[in-house]
């Protein structure tokens, strides 16, 4: 689907970028709602299909699988096909997998709807950083990718709050049959918005084996990342997936130096801007999310709080980012990225420094505040490095730049949430069975114990994140402002394609 409309020279005018995010926020946030508002609809679901966990799980797996292993892909096909013609198809992809999901009859059909529904997700979010950075003069692209990433923080903020009510007022298939809606409008944004775009005359063959060989390579290293803890490191079958991951991916670069066309174009990480911002997302997102997962468990096992002052706790995080991000973006526009990523890092470790003290009974609004701090740290970090990465990129490689940014962040959430997950594990039930006790019969444990061993597996962990911190603090200290660099930031136009 390609839009005709506007004009040329009315899409030509100064002002209609902002039409241009607009439609871009429409799909980052439908897109943003979908990754939370599933969650606490799974222990219904697995009560609606009569499922094992094991199952049911894949809901939101099945998802997160997809989309983090096909947004390179998706970003390459937009710089050959197009990246407007890409948006729209995703909006349209997105939305009719939400409706099949809300549809659903089996566990199995719900899994392949989602499965489809991530599809346009991905070709959403491969585009939507590359569609800013084509509309935005570099003076102005950190405010515009803050201005997304706090839409999309709200977005997940209210994901779970909405999909209380809608599961409790209408039923699980409302949290589906809501995006349809806000999918057909994007539909119509992304046609009458986004400029036409523009054919290259040169035209760049798909590299069907690196793909294949990146996809299934990266699916069998989150499998075995995600699966290890539940199956056991040490399982052959946990086994196998690092070894085909490890083959897979060590063919896959070979590949990619040998063709003409590679899906991935290499050279991009010569650039240090690229490759540290990348890493450094990676990293910060793996903060985050390790805070996120762990966090509710602190809050009502040591706490003692109920899940809904617990998600008040925790909702804070997202509205600072929200609130910040803004802001990062306008003053990296003035001074360059270094400095407010430099700072983020800074604050975030700020945050993981004072966590690494809270004991058994915190104070409200000391914790809350900790966790303010957190959100302040990833508004300061993320809109200035998604700029500097964007910047740091040949405008024909907008789009696989886009996808890759992307990828590297859901990956740090799944890396964030399974090693994270693996470290605080190991070290509480060590603790536990150093004092005598059984894994086996955890809820028969004395309360204080109970406790103890939570808090001798929590302080580590966020000792790790203190020590990833710094890290990509170092990482960021070390790049120099190159994004002004590009002509992005002198006018010249840059080519849709």
């Amino acid at each position: 689907m390609e839009s005709r409309f506007p004009h040329p020279y009315i899409s030509s005018h100064p002002q209609w970028r902002w039409f241009i995010l607009i439609t871009v926020l429409i799909g980052a946030s439908m897109s943003a709602l979908d990754v939370s508002i599933v969650n606490v609809a799974l222990p219904t679901l697995q009560g609606d299909f009569k499922v094992n966990m094991a199952v049911i799980e894949w809901v939101a797996m099945a998802y997160m699988l997809t989309l983090t292993i096909f947004l390179p892909l998706f970003g390459r096909l937009a710089d050959i096909f197009g990246r407007t013609k890409m948006y729209n198809t995703g909006f349209v992809v997105f939305t009719i997998g939400s409706a099949f999901c809300g549809l659903a009859s089996s566990a199995g059909f719900l899994i392949g709807a989602r499965i489809l529904q991530a599809i346009g997700a991905g070709l959403l979010q491969a585009n939507s950083v590359a569609l800013i950075t084509a509309a935005f003069p570099a003076k102005e692209r950190g405010r515009a990718i803050g201005i997304q990433g706090a839409v999309q923080a709200v977005a997940m903020s209210i994901g779970p709050f909405v999909g209380g009510i809608l599961i409790s007022v209408v039923s699980w298939r409302a949290i589906f049959y809501v995006n349809v809606p806000i999918g057909i409008l994007g539909t119509f944004a992304a046609l009458y918005c986004l400029p036409a775009a523009e054919r290259s005359e040169k035209r760049e063959k798909i590299d069907y084996l690196g793909t294949t060989l990146f996809a299934t390579g990266l699916a069998f290293l989150v499998l075995a990342v995600n699966e290890g803890e539940r199956v056991g490191w040490a399982a052959p079958l946990i086994l196998t997936y690092f070894v085909l991951a490890a083959v897979l991916l060590a063919a896959f670069l070979i590949t990619e130096t040998r063709v003409e066309h590679p899906m991935i174009d290499l050279t991009l990480f010569k650039r240090y801007a690229f490759w540290a911002g990348n890493l450094t997302g990676l990293l910060s997102y793996y903060v985050l999310f390790t805070v996120l997962f762990l966090m509710p468990f602190y809050l009502e096992k040591i706490a003692g709080y109920n899940p809904a002052v617990t998600g008040s706790i925790l909702t804070p995080i997202p509205l600072a980012m929200a609130i910040v991000a803004p802001f990062a973006g306008h003053i990296s526009d003035k001074y360059g990225s270094r400095v407010m990523t430099m700072w983020g890092m800074a604050v975030c470790a700020l945050s993981a420094l004072l966590l690494i003290f809270t004991g058994r009974s915190p104070i409200m609004a000391v914790l809350i505040g900790e966790l303010v701090v957190l959100g302040i740290g990833m508004g300061l970090f993320t809109p200035p490095n998604n700029s500097a990465i964007m910047g740091s990129v040949p405008r024909e490689r907008l789009g696989v730049a886009g996808g890759i940014l992307n990828m590297m962040r859901a990956l740090g959430l799944i890396f964030g949430v399974d090693i994270s997950g693996v470290i605080f594990t190991s070290l509480e039930h060590s603790y536990i069975l150093e004092h005598g006790y059984k894994v086996t019969v955890f809820k028969d444990l004395p309360i204080a114990l109970r406790k103890e061993a939570f808090l001798h597996g929590f302080a580590p962990v966020m000792i790790t994140l203190l020590a990833i911190n710094i890290v990509a603090g170092l990482l960021s200290a070390a790049k120099k402002d190159q994004a002004h660099q590009t002509p992005v930031e002198h006018g010249e136009p840059i080519d849709l394609m």
